[in-house]
């Protein structure tokens, strides 16, 4: 009896040894990652956007409303944090759509901005921007030297038919016909192919949210 006594008592023994063991053992710890800071950062009014266009657009292609969008050619920094990285998208619409005149007046096209997603973020920041317009070059040069051959040649053709007054006439002729050329062609557009890339302009300031 005394000997199944300390078996007992050695067993109770080892139990509570155990036990102390257990409790006494540090817990295990998981390190937790930190949670991302959110800063505000506001782009002031005049900032420039360096775009790139993804769709082209044109003059006499294009019609007025027609979606456009252009990618960030540049990231926008603000005191040393970027605000907007490198590919994020603007989009937008065209404003004007005007084809080259017969008579008068050169192809415009322009377009404005109303939306920004920053690079990696679904969400999507309203903006104001200037305009970017683009207009096709001149072609007076052009029209000049097309209205005057015509009479330069009327006039030698009249000359040698008859005389003074046959170049006169010729004059005349040759005046009208050259005039007739510039008024049935059209003069030149403006094409913005993609890739190309815009300076637009914000003119009111622009909250972002960035994480830090």
């Amino acid at each position: 009896m005394i000997k199944s006594f300390a078996r007992t008592a050695l067993l109770t023994a080892a139990v509570m040894v155990a036990g102390v063991a257990v409790d006494g053992a540090a817990p295990m710890t998981t390190a937790a990652a930190s949670p991302s800071v959110v800063r505000q950062i506001t782009i002031p009014a005049g900032t420039l956007l360096r775009l790139r266009v993804e769709r082209g657009f044109g003059s006499d292609t294009s019609r007025v409303e027609d979606p456009v969008s252009a990618a960030l050619a540049s990231p926008v920094v603000i005191d040393g944090r970027t605000a907007l990285r490198e590919g994020s998208v603007a989009s937008g619409y065209v404003s004007q759509a005007q084809r080259s005149g017969k008579v008068k007046g050169r192809g415009r096209v322009a377009v404005r901005f109303t939306r920004i997603t920053p690079a990696g973020h679904a969400d999507h920041y309203t903006i104001q921007t200037r305009s970017w317009v683009g207009v096709a070059s001149a072609t007076k040069e052009k029209d000049a030297l097309t209205i005057g051959l015509p009479a330069a040649g009327g006039a030698a053709v009249g000359g040698i038919v008859g005389g003074k007054k046959g170049a006169g006439i010729g004059a005349l002729a040759g005046g009208g016909a050259g005039t007739a050329v510039v008024l049935s062609t059209r003069g030149k557009d403006v094409h913005v192919g993609r890739g190309a890339v815009l300076a637009v302009r914000l003119t009111a300031p622009l909250t972002v949210k960035i994480e830090q």
